[in-house]
């Protein structure tokens, strides 16, 4: 019991030294969170499950070539023999009172108009199909993680600016306060900086309460608890390297693109299913044998058979006719969908460009703002102590000076969700 103790102290002291690690929120850059979430998303999860479901489509397409094994087997009995015949008068004979039959057999498809063939061609399409839209929910769920991320990073820079405003407020306060017992201004001033103070405490409440909400979002989105999730960015004012970099021709982006692929697929399925439908309306040819037996006159009778089959569909014509004039106007209409929804792809791939190139300027004007308004709240301070301009003044000039910083971080946020949004768009 004493050591127990002695033991309990000495985990208390090295954790205080800090010697131990303490819990702690684990920090996150952004390729650590589009890492988490495409591992823990139920949304990646579920479409990785659909591919496999698919994959399981495919190869149950594939057993369509191999013959087909049945087992069969019954047995009955009667009152009296199935079959009597009257031998002459007063004598009769009867015959399958009771017995078994049963055997098996397998069949082996020959010819079936294409119908396994081009099954299997439709099973291999809708893997690649469903590839492709988990492509597509990784690509969304590494923007959604960005925008979490950013929003994040926003929120967090909006709070240090209301730091350095509250000091720059109280620097102000101080300032006036002297000024006025000193008599050299009245108390209006005062009460001034008194409510602008005020209104910066509301409006770090709004901030503090936006930023936990969207950290829970972003620990759920990637499949960790609230408490343990920080990020890490390093913002000082800067401007990130030019978009340009980052172009690429539409046209030769188009085919890397997931969406472009799908069409590519969905014309190829319905090209299939066309091709399905046609073979349903041509003879399938079959062959098969088995073994049997039956014991039915209370004797043993097994055997061997085999067989051919010829189907010919012939009263399924008149429908499968219009089957077939339905499933070419589906594949007109996934050729027209695949001319359309290409040009609107490349229409994307321009507008996602000039949305980059524009939020780069945004961010540029954002800190020419920076400077400037950091330059005149110091010139207007000094004219503040100078008795040179008002107070209104000065605050209007402090509060020019918040709204840059604050356009800043947007600005730089919302490039950095375009950025991804491009690259998206033209297939990386």
């Amino acid at each position: 019991m004493k050591f127990i103790n002695n033991l309990y102290i000495l985990l208390f002291l090295l954790s205080g030294t800090g010697i131990l690690p303490a819990a702690a929120q684990q920090v996150y850059t952004l390729d650590d969170c589009v890492r988490e979430a495409l591992a823990n998303n139920a949304r990646v999860k579920n479409a990785s499950n659909d591919l496999s479901a698919a994959r399981h489509g495919q190869q149950e397409a594939f057993t369509k070539y191999f013959p087909t094994l049945s087992a069969s087997g019954g047995g009955f009995m009667a009152n009296k023999g199935l079959v009597e015949m009257e031998m002459e008068p007063g004598q009769s004979m009867s015959m399958l009172k009771n017995g078994i039959v049963g055997g098996v057999t397998a069949t082996m498809p020959l010819f079936t108009g294409g119908q396994i063939v081009n099954a299997n061609k439709l099973s291999k399409v809708n893997v690649e199909a469903t590839r492709l839209q988990l492509r597509q929910s990784e690509n969304e769920v590494r923007l959604t993680t960005e925008q979490y991320f950013w929003q994040i990073v926003m929120l967090e820079e909006k709070l240090q600016t209301l730091s350095i405003v509250e000091e720059q407020l109280e620097s102000i306060r101080k300032d006036v306060d002297a000024f006025v017992n000193a008599g050299v201004t009245n108390r209006n001033d005062l009460l001034q900086v008194n409510l602008r103070k005020n209104e910066t405490r509301s409006n770090r409440i709004s901030v503090e309460n936006a930023l936990a909400v969207s950290r829970n979002l972003l620990a759920q989105y990637i499949g960790h608890p609230k408490e343990s999730v920080k990020i890490t960015v390093n913002l000082t004012d800067s401007l990130p390297k030019h978009p340009q970099r980052l172009y690429a021709q539409p046209e030769s982006s188009l085919p890397l693109t997931n969406e472009y692929n799908l069409l590519r697929q969905n014309v190829k399925a319905a090209n299939l299913q066309y091709k399905i439908s046609v073979g349903k309306n041509l003879p399938s040819v079959a062959i098969g044998g088995g073994y049997m037996y039956d014991n039915l006159m209370d004797k043993a009778h097994p055997f061997w058979i085999g067989f051919a089959t010829v189907s010919v569909p012939l009263s399924d014509w008149w429908s499968g006719s219009h089957n077939m004039k339905k499933q070419k106007l589906s594949v007109r209409n996934a050729e027209n969908q695949f001319t359309d929804q290409s040009q609107l792809l490349l229409i994307r791939m321009k507008n996602t460009w000039n949305s980059l190139t524009d939020a780069y300027k945004q961010v540029e004007i954002a800190i020419e703002s920076i400077n400037q308004a950091s330059e005149n709240l110091r010139l207007q301070t000094d004219y503040y102590r100078a008795g040179t301009c008002t107070m209104s003044d000065l605050l209007e000039a402090q509060m020019l000076f918040q709204q840059s910083r604050d356009k800043y971080v947007e600005s730089y946020a919302q490039y950095e969700v375009k950025k991804r949004e491009y690259l998206q768009a033209t297939g990386r």
